[in-house]
């Protein structure tokens, strides 16, 4: 199957995709001995492709869930200088983090150097489910609970129904402890969806992302997914392609 070159050369762990454009237009990539400075090039993994002479090898994909912890932000890198999931595991893995949690937040982040799945899991399309544990300020009634479930307006478009569950009130902080699902990811909107009923959240935690489970793992700490795992996670995007599709 042929691809674009730069996204061939982006998946050896080479360089970035923007990268790999910047090397094809300045004639450092050849495939199969030719020089190739045409941006939309496709090339399959059978070709023999080189950057500077030297050849081009596939990536081996690797698939990790990280129990990220509160204070580190969901990227490879920070321009401000605060500490990524990146800096919690070794530095032979080029991972990056599969959508984001919150610099405050913490709970199941998947880490990965497959882009595609990456794209698929995030693709807002297909509707992944990611369950979250919240504390909130004041009593969340049935009402609001409704509401969200139903969907709710949120700067200028509305958000997809949600599901609320587990609801318990501690009385003495007048705070609400809830169990969430939801498949949106946009950034802050489980706080903004909360705000937007005069409950600020005090803690979020993200206990499943799809079918994968903060099980067996404690904050900081991450693991290779397992066979049957990542099986399950491509079943789950094959199906909702199929479902809007349909």
């Amino acid at each position: 199957m042929e691809e674009r070159l730069q996204k061939l050369i982006a998946q050896s762990g080479l360089c970035s995709r923007r990268k790999a454009e910047e090397l094809i237009t300045e004639g450092r990539v050849r495939v199969n001995g030719k020089k190739v400075t045409t941006l939309g090039t496709k090339a399959s993994s059978s070709d023999t492709i080189t950057v500077d002479g030297k050849p081009v090898e596939p990536e081996e994909k690797v698939h990790y869930v990280f129990y990220k912890p509160e204070g580190c932000v969901s990227t490879a890198r920070d321009d401000k200088g605060r500490r990524t999931v990146v800096d919690y595991l070794p530095k032979d893995r080029r991972l990056f983090p599969v959508g984001r949690l919150d610099y405050d937040a913490s709970g199941v982040l998947l880490m990965t150097n497959d882009g595609d799945l990456t794209v698929s899991l995030t693709h807002p399309r297909y509707d992944i489910e990611k369950e979250y544990e919240v504390t909130l300020e004041g009593f969340v009634r049935k009402t609001t609970s409704k509401a969200i479930a139903r969907g709710v307006e949120l700067d200028g478009r509305m958000t997809k129904p949600a599901k609320i569950r587990d609801v318990v009130y501690d009385k003495k902080k007048a705070r609400t402890r809830l169990r969430l699902v939801i498949t949106e990811g946009k950034y802050h909107h489980i706080k903004e969806l909360f705000a937007s009923f005069d409950h600020p959240v005090v803690k979020l935690k993200r206990v499943r992302f799809g079918i994968i489970t903060l099980d067996g793992l404690a904050k900081g700490e991450d693991r290779p997914l397992k066979i049957h795992e990542l099986k399950r996670l491509r079943l789950l995007v094959e199906k909702a392609k199929n479902k809007t599709l349909r």
